[in-house]
């Protein structure tokens, strides 16, 4: 998208990148603070994230608020020259709000109330707990919203779930009269309900779906389920935002997302904060010291930094060594620390916040990474590496405030994936759409591209290229959108499982992809799914600006297709479909429209798209080939233009460039290179430890 001219900051008090994390006072005694604070200045550590956990030590008794500790934390954090963040503590009520008022507790989908305990585990539908919450959030803001040294406040802890307690429900029902201008006859003509015989004759009659024992087979009440819970968690969260926001109108609000977590449409929520955070711990999953797990985190830190490319984003969570709740709890392996924090940097984030300062001795997460460990000494590993960071960070200031510009958006859209997962075909396994657009990231990256994540409603006028693999939900909106854009010179790339269904999961009328059907100029007949261990190939047979030619493996899912305007670019080399167009290119407009038939392999993906970015003009960040497990990024400031390389190796690799020479990129480390005003350097703290 188009960015802004003048730097952006998470907060103008504060022009550095932020460092620091969670720290959780209220679990030790006073003594501890001030070896705290000493600890914080040895390690280059500026801002303390507080509160999230705090309730019950904030408000031991309804109504009584003690604050007179965290007074004394403040006061010994600011003396130390520290920063802090603010949490609303939302996310964990205390014991006795649940024993006087059980209401609040959340419902789960067996539609069983729940016990005390755990964390978000409240309901979102109760009025007693909005009450709660914004009464502790505005004792807070009367107290610290003008103090100099808040940075920001950070809303609840990873909001997520859905509550089915009545309130919830009876919410739900509101929330559907509204979308359906209180018409039962289009909410079942939307569901197309007389499927099964499941007509509604009154609102009462609905219920939320989910679990084996309620409603699992009428996909639109699903996605408009997840919509709605999405609904009723931001006004959950402005319930609480409301009085900072009177009170501290200068201090910025955020909350902490978890990526490409399902239960909520983050790219919705985003509306309703200042600036972006989100909590990132790739280990769950993969391998740290596997260079193509980087492709994965990346294209979370895009898709989180997309949700407001106009401003940098916060690193708001992650372990300096392991992780207790991962499979594996296998310790970060040398310099691995190190590149995970360049990595986000290079991905546009202007600070880095750790899961958390201090090891507790107890509770869920006792054997948590830590800066400071059980010892409570800085004679450990970790510590020297949270340190080295830390000091790296302040040669890196003049990163801040500068944003990534990009020509290129990957649509990943939260409905669409609803929809992807609700659908009960063309197969009942994963249709992995998460992955599939990794690997479409991936391809680009790879060729040195820079990829904004943008969903169906964002504008799409600042990208020459747009590609939007597996556009199941083709909302009418976007698909005119879409046409729009190809039709005025943009460039598409889309393919299998693309406009299947509308906004309510209802198949189109006129058929499968008839939306852009005109603008594809091909006609979708059906779809094979393949077994896992079975293969196809995709054969593009002659010289083209659009893809090599040659034989490219295919799996999961090969449609079959007419060209009816196209021209066909590739064929199926196998099967009863054999020759069959496989992948096509159309003109529409003063654009193009590219049509991928099949899932493909990574090879496939990285001749295909690096010659679409080519072809419509697109050059790479570097003009440079990249070895693998190298990459490239770029962000902007105004004139000044920083190119930051990572090594994700285990080994120093010398890259030859034509602009900066020959340039040292040690392993797993970052190297940044710049320009501004036609002159270009290697910045001297580019690559090296302290």
């Amino acid at each position: 998208m188009s960015l802004p001219s003048e730097p952006s900051f998470l907060n103008p008090r504060f022009k550095s990148l932020w460092y620091g994390g969670d720290y959780n006072p209220e679990q030790w005694p006073a003594h501890i603070w001030d070896e705290d604070v000493s600890l914080m200045q040895a390690c280059d550590f500026h801002v303390a994230t507080m509160l999230m956990f705090a309730w019950a030590r904030l408000e031991p008794r309804d109504g009584e608020y003690d604050f007179e500790w965290l007074d004394q934390v403040i006061e010994k954090l600011t003396a130390g020259d520290r920063w802090f963040i603010l949490g609303t503590p939302s996310a964990a009520p205390p014991a006795w709000l649940s024993k006087k008022y059980p209401e609040t507790i959340r419902t789960g989908p067996d539609r069983v109330l729940r016990g005390h305990g755990n964390r978000v585990n409240f309901n979102l539908g109760s009025e007693i707990y909005r009450e709660k919450t914004r009464a502790i959030a505005e004792a807070l803001a009367k107290r610290y919203g003008n103090h100099p040294r808040l940075l920001a406040w950070h809303m609840s802890n990873e909001y997520s779930g859905a509550d089915y307690s009545p309130q919830s429900i009876a919410q739900f029902r509101q929330w559907l009269k509204n979308k359906f201008d209180n018409d039962l006859g289009a909410l079942n003509h939307a569901y197309w309900s007389a499927f099964w015989g499941h007509t509604f004759t009154d609102w009462e009659e609905i219920d939320a779906p989910g679990d084996p024992y309620h409603e699992t087979a009428m996909q639109g009440l699903t996605v408009d389920w997840m919509r709605f819970v999405t609904d009723q968690t931001i006004d959950f969260m402005e319930n609480e935002a409301e009085p900072l926001r009177r009170i501290s109108p200068h201090v910025p609000i955020t909350t902490n997302m978890m990526g490409t977590y399902p239960g909520l449409d983050y790219r919705k929520m985003a509306k309703f904060i200042d600036f972006v955070s989100w909590d990132s711990y790739p280990a769950s999953v993969e391998r740290l010291d596997n260079p193509e797990t980087w492709f994965h985190v990346g294209f979370k830190h895009d898709l989180m930094r997309s949700l407001k490319p106009e401003k940098p984003w916060l690193l708001m969570e992650y372990t300096p060594s392991s992780a207790n709740w991962y499979n594996i709890m296998q310790l970060k392996r040398p310099g691995v620390h190190r590149f995970e924090s360049m990595h986000a940097l290079a991905h546009g984030a202007d600070g880095l916040q750790y899961f958390q300062w201090r090891q507790s001795r107890g509770g869920q997460e006792q054997y948590h990474g830590a800066v400071v460990g059980h010892t409570g000494t800085d004679n450990t590993r970790v510590f020297s590496e949270v340190k080295e960071v830390g000091h790296r960070l302040t040669t890196l200031g003049d990163l801040v405030g500068s944003l990534i510009p990009s020509k290129i958006a990957l649509v990943y859209d939260w409905e669409n994936r609803w929809a992807l997962d609700a659908a009960c075909g063309p197969t009942r396994l994963d249709k992995k759409y998460e992955k599939t657009c990794v690997e479409h990231y991936r391809a680009l990256r790879l060729a040195g591209h820079s990829v904004d994540i943008v969903g169906m409603d964002d504008d799409l006028s600042p990208y020459k290229l747009v590609v939007a693999p597996m556009a199941f939900s083709l909302r009418p909106i976007f698909a005119q959108r879409v046409k729009d854009y190809v039709a005025g010179g943009g460039a598409l790339v889309t393919g299998y499982l693309a406009g299947w269904v509308d906004e309510n999961s209802l198949v189109y009328e006129d058929g499968i992809l008839s939306p852009w059907q005109e603008m594809l100029g091909v006609r979708s007949e059906e779809i094979d799914v393949l077994f896992e261990d079975q293969r196809n190939q995709v054969v593009v047979h002659a010289p083209s600006d659009w893809c090599p030619p040659g034989a490219y493996e295919c799996r999961d899912f090969c449609e079959l297709i007419h060209a009816e305007g196209a021209q066909v670019l590739a064929t199926y080399g196998e099967n009863f479909y054999a020759d069959r167009p496989a992948l096509t290119v159309n003109s529409f407009g003063q654009g193009t429209a590219i049509y991928v038939a099949s899932r493909n392999s990574a090879d496939f993906l990285s001749a295909l798209l690096p010659a679409v970015a080519k072809k419509v003009g697109l050059a790479p960040i570097l003009s440079d080939p990249l070895p693998d497990g190298v990459t490239a990024q770029l962000r902007k400031k105004g004139n000044e233009e920083f190119v930051l390389i990572l090594n994700a190796n285990a080994e120093t690799i010398e890259l030859k460039t034509d602009e900066w020479g020959e340039v040292t990129l040690p392993a797993r480390d970052m190297v940044v290179l710049t320009r501004n005003a036609g002159e270009t350097k290697q910045s001297p703290f580019a690559g090296v430890a302290p």
